[in-house]
């Protein structure tokens, strides 16, 4: 059951378009928008973990994966702080 509301304003024109479109989908207003407004979100999320290489670039890639970590004294630092809440021994 649906009970989080989101409420928007729109442009006549606006509140038209998306009525003769999902007239056409045979969708009522609301789940044609809050359809198109996942679908969305899903794309937005996915470009931020999903990235498409060619296979040279792929290959270079893995390559960087692969190589051992350059050394990185400020992060060897931080990593010899023992945490605050650590058992002290």
């Amino acid at each position: 059951m649906r009970d989080a509301a989101i409420n928007l304003r729109a442009l006549p024109e606006q509140r038209d378009l998306i009525d003769q479109a999902a007239q056409l989908l045979g969708k009522n207003r609301s789940d044609f928008m809050l359809e198109a407004a996942c679908q969305k979100a899903q794309a937005v999320l996915l470009d931020q973990v999903f990235f498409k290489l060619d296979h040279d670039k792929f290959r270079r890639f893995n390559k960087l994966l692969d190589a051992p970590p350059a050394r990185n004294p400020g992060l060897e630092r931080l990593m010899a702080v023992k945490a605050p809440w650590a058992a002290k021994s």
